[in-house]
């Protein structure tokens, strides 16, 4: 039975910074990609950081660019979500996803592609 478990979501001021870690189990995954997806109340689930398995490449929303880094550690079957410069609107409840073998990074922006899902963690950003 697979299994993603986040941790690490918070209150935090504007400009402070969290770590999401994403802790998986029952699956192999190292041939995993894994990806982050956030939902705010009222709006669709929408694509924040992904990492491949083959080559551990990685993308990032433009929203997040340069403030979020995503990273994984296979030796402990958990990927992570650095986040920096946080802001209100980065508030949302934060899902991690894995999908088998290694979509496009286009492919990996689409929440429908990933097969798993946490139960999310809720980052609310305080101004």
């Amino acid at each position: 039975q697979v299994q993603l478990v986040e941790s690490g979501g918070g209150l935090v001021q504007a400009g402070g910074s969290l770590r999401l870690s994403c802790a998986a189990s029952g699956l192999t995954f190292s041939t995993y990609t894994m990806g982050w997806f956030r939902q705010a109340p009222g709006k669709e689930r929408e694509f924040v950081a992904v990492i491949r398995w083959r080559i551990s490449d990685t993308a990032y929303a433009d929203s997040v660019k340069g403030r979020f880094t995503i990273s994984r550690d296979n030796a402990k079957n958990t990927a992570y979500l650095q986040m920096y410069s946080l802001k209100p609107e980065d508030t949302a409840v934060y899902y991690c996803a894995a999908r088998g073998g290694s979509p496009t990074t286009v492919r990996a922006m689409n929440p429908a592609v990933f097969d798993y899902w946490g139960q999310g963690t809720q980052v609310t950003v305080s101004s």
